[in-house]
């Protein structure tokens, strides 16, 4: 086997555990501070702690890092876990604007930006529910 033959996943790609804790920083950071992120920061509590817990552990095994998401909630369930939520491409593009202008301070390497904002961004689309 070589090199080649051995997937990097993308928890590697992006630096690992110190490049999503700064992402997952950065994006709530946003999320507080523009405007346009009001209304999808109005469905978060006052403190932001737990949640941030919760998004850093479920965006580690998502990018293919340590399992610490699912052993503790199970299987994510993203779009049952905010049915009470209304997501409509407002709040999508909200939240792809706190994610993108994240990545673009976390993420250092161009294609892996892109690649991760390509799956973020099918994911975020996919979170509509009206």
């Amino acid at each position: 086997m070589t090199d080649s033959d051995v997937a990097i996943s993308m928890f590697e790609r992006i630096g690992g555990s110190a490049t999503i804790n700064r992402l997952v920083e950065r994006f709530y950071e946003r999320m507080d501070t523009l405007s346009e992120a009001q209304t999808i920061r109005a469905m978060h509590a006052a403190d932001l702690g737990l949640i941030k817990d919760v998004l850093k552990r479920y965006l580690t095994e998502w990018t293919g890092g340590p399992k610490l998401y699912s052993v503790e909630k199970g299987h994510p369930r993203l779009r049952q876990r905010h049915i009470g939520f209304a997501i409509g491409d407002a709040e999508r593009d909200a939240w792809l604007t706190c994610m993108r202008g994240a990545l673009e301070e976390t993420v250092i390497d161009t294609a892996v930006r892109q690649d991760l904002d390509k799956a973020l961004s099918g994911l975020a689309d996919w979170m509509r529910n009206r």
